[in-house]
C-alpha cells in the first residue's frame, strides 16, 4: 500500500527517518555536475548522491577507485550550487578514510567544508567503525554501505551477489546494527538477496535503501546515467532504463553533423 507523499522545503537526515516511520519510500540518485543536479532536483528527487561512481560514468575508469578526494570535492561542489530541495551526500572516496581515523575525519572535513555537501556516505562496517565515530563525533552525518562495496572490488574479485551464504549474511546483519549504534542515519545495501535486505530493513530504525536489494527497503538509488539510458554496456537485473537516451543523443548528434555537412544548419532563421 502506497503512503502519500509529504512535501519537504528542504530534505534533512531527520526528514529520511520521517519517512521511514511513514512508510513513505525514499527517492535516491546519482549527480555529478550542475545540470544534471539542476534537473534531478528540480524533478523532486530526495536524496542525491555524489557518488564515487564518477570515476566510471564521467571519467572512463574501470572501477571507483581512481577517483580523488579533490575530485569528490569538484564534483560534489558542482551538485550543491544546483539544489534547492535534495539532500546531497557524498562518498569519501578510496583511500581518504581506510587506514586511519584521523584522515577519516580530515577528508570528511574537507568535503563539508570545500564542496557544502550534507553528509558523507562510506563503505563498510566494523572495519572502518573508528572513522565512522571520530567523523560523527565532529557533527557530520554519515550513510553508511553494506553488502557489494565497489572500493573492495579487487578483494571480492567479482560484481556478483553478496551474503548469499550464511556466514556473511550474519556479519551483514551485524554490521547494520553496528552502523545504527555507531550513529550513521541511513544504509546503502548493495547487490544482496531481497529477503536478507528486507530482515535488515525491518531490524533497524534508520532508513535502508536499497541497490539491486528488492522492494523490501525503505528506498531505492540508481546511477542517473544508467537509469537515462546513457550507458548502454551496463544490463544488471536491478536496473531499470526510464529512457533511452544513449539511442537518442546518437541520432540527434548524428542529425547535426548530416545537417552541417549539407549546409541545412544554420538556416536564414538561425543567423544574424
Amino acid at each position: 500500500m502506497s503512503v502519500a507523499k509529504k512535501e519537504y522545503k528542504r530534505i534533512t537526515v531527520k526528514s529520511l527517518v520521517d519517512m521511514k516511520s511513514r512508510g513513505e519510500k525514499i527517492s535516491m540518485l546519482t549527480a555529478y555536475d550542475y545540470t544534471m543536479a539542476k534537473i534531478v532536483d528540480g524533478a523532486g528527487i530526495d536524496v542525491i548522491l555524489v557518488g564515487d561512481s564518477a570515476s566510471n560514468v564521467m571519467a572512463g575508469h574501470e572501477t571507483t577507485l581512481p577517483i580523488t578526494l579533490d575530485q569528490m570535492i569538484y564534483h560534489a561542489s558542482s551538485v550543491v550550487r544546483a539544489i534547492d530541495r535534495s539532500l546531497v551526500v557524498v562518498d569519501l572516496p578510496f583511500g581518504s578514510y581506510q587506514s586511519d581515523p584521523k584522515e577519516a575525519l580530515r577528508s570528511a572535513i574537507r568535503i563539508m567544508k570545500e564542496s557544502g555537501g550534507h553528509a558523507v556516505k562510506m563503505e563498510g562496517g566494523k572495519e572502518v567503525k573508528d572513522s565512522i565515530k571520530r567523523i560523527l563525533n565532529a557533527g557530520i552525518p554519515v550513510m553508511g554501505h553494506l553488502g557489494l562495496t565497489p572500493q573492495s572490488i579487487y578483494k571480492f574479485g567479482t560484481y556478483t551477489v553478496r551474503a548469499k551464504e550464511e556466514e556473511e549474511a550474519k556479519r551483514l546483519k551485524e554490521d547494520a546494527l553496528m552502523l545504527e549504534k555507531a550513529g550513521c542515519f541511513a544504509i546503502v545495501l548493495e547487490k544482496i538477496p531481497a529477503t536478507l535486505a528486507q530482515e535488515v530493513a525491518e531490524s533497524v530504525s534508520i532508513p535502508v535503501i536499497g541497490i539491486g536489494a528488492g522492494s523490501g527497503v525503505d528506498g531505492q538509488v540508481l546511477v542517473l546515467h544508467d537509469m537515462l539510458g546513457m550507458t548502454h554496456e551496463f544490463n544488471p537485473r536491478f536496473l531499470r532504463r526510464y529512457m533511452n537516451l544513449y539511442e537518442d543523443m546518437t541520432n540527434a548528434i548524428g542529425q547535426y553533423v548530416d545537417d552541417v555537412k549539407s549546409e541545412d544548419f544554420p538556416n536564414d532563421e538561425e543567423q544574424y
